[in-house]
């Protein structure tokens, strides 16, 4: 239960003086719904208004604070016109101008011959100063509800600023004094305040230099979110790892054959992988193992390897993708293997329906289904193993660490999970996002790959790529053209699929089809399956295809508005071709005007093809937040930790968690008192309830 210190925290806005409903949807948009939120809503900017200029001194364009004589006002004799004050000083002349200005209001605020302090931007116009609309005026004797320097908040349409600061300014009057959860020796190395000391100066910048992620207060608070979401992890890490496993020992029988069968050797970087899987499954504990690799690395053929492993020991596998696309496609390429082995493989997704879906969840009770691959339709509750021993997760980013809990719990006895991703994850976020997990990296490029020759092109040169494409259709090539959205949007002037696809029949012939999100499966795989075969040459697309999608034939890849994708997603669309011996091309189609992220992102694009390279810089230039689709994928967010910045926080909170659940792995002791605290209050409840439940 969360801690009673903790609730003022995690009441909602409305509670706030000043806060109607109104007020609370603007803010939920802003920032969020709980006094929580607010707190954690760091200042984007700061205004200083400590310039205290006299008139003759004053520099348009400069916000400055005033000290000024009330003269004279002067309405407006049309509606359209401005009120304007006419104010001084002892050195010159200045006028406050109000657009469809109240002239009672004005009155009292301004009223003539009295002296008032005017906070805003100086102007001038027609050679006369002024400040239009003034963000303050107040009376002398007031001087203190003018902040010298105010924190500049995301705000959104209707949400004044004035309104977004007191609202931030109430919450943070709330903060309880929370026990102190760091090292005090850690905490005097580098120079940190405590937790809500950082807090208020981060929400109190004097300057530029205050906003900054490396300012101490700032780091502070990021290190109190990594170091939650580091302890959370090993809670989890240590949880899963509790029950005892099973040493699962395959003898080779079947792996050999299916090695015997494939067209290539391994690599040293897929036995080194094979290797470290081999040694976990066969240890007592459970395996909780990543295997990232690039795109092409060969990630499938371990996957394969390792349901061996378990199939030998007279035990059950599973194989869970995020798509229908991929499932099916997964089953289609594990096949002939899983023939040459002797093995017996089902499919299951949300297409088998009726008698056929009975009589596959009949065998796989029975245990006559040696290796299930399937989609989120495992998770039905009638979906039951005889022995479940190995669990294999695809595009893991794709299901959050709760689907893959629900997957183990398929198997009578501890189930060893190993999880694949094709996108190569920067260091820092695989520690947060995958920490409770040991790490294989596939890396390298497979034996006869060949890079893929990347051009970035101007949207201006369209018909030049038309043109090459009719050349290599001509020489029996086929091609992918992928486009950003699937209808024509008004506000984002992208290509859409269905257009794309009618122009180009138009200008190269019939042999053109069309996929997207939109479509029923079947139309999907149908669509798919006419390009794998050759029927149709080329297939225009949305990121549908960005995963998973193998046709060795596909040699040339056209992205149109490149620069709307993310490094990351511009990667996995390039590796769907050069799949196979030919040299591929990959074509990335630019509009105006293009931006200096999205120059930066193009470049490096064009300069390596080292996934791990490009996700550690696309970590550099989008951040973390966007870096998976966080929202879509179960990833943390970080609220007040920049991954791209904080990484040698992480590192040091990786450290420090690993120390506290050594010594103190209940979290009894104060300091461990003082940590629950701030694992709910970073909202790892998970971890704290695993405590209670052993």
């Amino acid at each position: 239960m969360r801690p009673a210190i903790l609730f003022p925290l995690f009441a909602d806005t409305r509670s706030l003086a000043g806060v109607g409903p109104r007020i609370a949807k603007l803010i939920e948009q802003a920032a969020g719904t709980r006094l929580l939120d607010l707190i954690f809503d760091l200042p984007v900017g700061v205004i200083d208004r400590s310039h205290r200029p006299r008139l003759i001194d004053a520099e348009p364009g400069r916000i400055a604070t005033l000290t000024l004589n009330v003269l004279e006002h002067k309405p407006p004799r049309d509606a359209r016109q401005p009120y304007r004050v006419q104010c001084s000083d002892d050195t010159g002349l200045i006028e406050l101008v109000f657009f469809r200005g109240k002239a009672d209001y004005l009155a009292g605020i301004l009223p003539r011959g009295s002296q008032r302090l005017v906070s805003g931007k100086i102007e001038e116009f027609n050679g006369r100063r002024q400040i239009a609309h003034p963000d303050y005026v107040v009376a002398l004797d007031a001087a203190d509800e003018l902040p010298l320097h105010e924190p500049v908040y995301r705000l959104t349409e209707g949400l004044s600023a004035k309104v977004m600061l007191r609202a931030v300014q109430n919450s943070l009057e709330k903060l309880p004094q929370f026990p102190e959860w760091l090292e005090p020796a850690f905490r005097r190395e580098r120079h940190w305040p405590d937790f809500v000391e950082a807090l208020r100066t981060a929400h109190t910048p004097q300057s530029e230099e205050h906003l900054a992620p490396l300012s101490p207060a700032r780091q502070r608070l990021a290190y109190d979110e990594l170091l939650a979401n580091q302890l959370a992890l090993g809670m989890i890490r240590a949880r899963l790892r509790a029950p005892k496993g099973r040493a699962v020992n395959g003898n080779g029988r079947l792996r050999s054959k299916v090695l015997e069968a494939l067209p290539f050797a391994l690599t040293e970087a897929q036995k080194r992988a094979l290797v470290e899987i081999e040694a976990d499954m066969a240890a007592p504990t459970r395996m909780l193992r990543l295997l990232q690799g690039d795109v092409g690395a060969g990630k499938t053929v371990i996957a394969v390897l390792a349901l061996l492993d378990a199939v030998e020991a007279g035990l059950q596998g599973v194989l869970m993708a995020p798509t229908e696309l991929l499932a099916r496609q997964h089953y289609t390429a594990i096949n002939p293997l899983a023939a040459a082995a002797g093995l017996r493989l089902a499919l299951l997704t949300g297409r088998e329906r009726g008698t056929p879906r009975e009589d596959t969840l009949a065998a796989l009770a029975a245990g006559t289904i040696d290796i299930l691959i399937g989609t989120h339709a495992l998770f039905s509750e009638d979906v039951t193993f005889r022995d479940l021993g190995l669990a294999v997760v695809d595009e893991q980013h794709r299901f959050g660490v709760h689907q893959r809990m629900k997957l183990q719990g398929k198997g009578e006895k501890p189930v060893d999970v190993l999880v694949m991703t094709a996108t190569p994850i920067p260091r820092t976020l695989a520690l947060t996002a995958y920490g409770d997990m040991d790490v294989s990296r596939l890396t390298g490029r497979p034996p006869g790959r060949k890079p893929v020759v990347t051009r970035v092109l101007s949207s201006d040169r369209l018909d030049e790529v038309i043109e090459h494409l009719r050349n290599a259709l001509a020489k029996g090539a086929r091609a992918y053209w992928v486009c950003p959205l699937v209808d024509i949007s008004e506000k984002l002037d992208l290509a859409a699929v269905e257009e794309r696809a009618a122009m180009l029949k138009k200008r190269l012939g019939p042999k053109i089809d069309f996929v997207h999100g939109r479509m029923k499966g079947a139309e999907r795989d149908a669509a798919m399956a006419r390009f794998k075969s050759g029927e149709t040459s080329i297939l225009v697309a949305t990121t549908v295809i960005e995963v998973g999608v193998d046709v060795p034939e596909a040699t040339i890849m056209v992205v149109e508005h490149a620069e709307r994708f993310g490094l990351a997603q511009l990667h996995q669309l390039r590796g769907r071709v050069g799949r196979g011996a030919a040299r591929a091309t990959c074509l990335l189609l630019w509009h105006a005007p293009l931006g200096e992220t999205a120059k930066a992102r193009l470049r490096t694009l064009r300069e390596t093809d080292d996934g791990f390279v490009i996700a550690e810089e696309d970590l550099k230039l989008r951040g973390a937040g966007e870096l998976l689709g966080v929202r879509q994928s179960g990833l943390p967010e970080f609220r007040l930790a920049d991954l791209a910045l904080h990484a040698d926080l992480l590192a040091a909170a990786r450290d420090d968690a690993k120390l506290v659940l050594a010594r103190d792995p209940g979290l009894t002791s104060p300091r461990g008192e003082a940590l629950r605290v701030l694992l709910y209050l970073f909202e790892r409840d998970e971890a704290v309830r695993y405590l209670r439940t052993g």
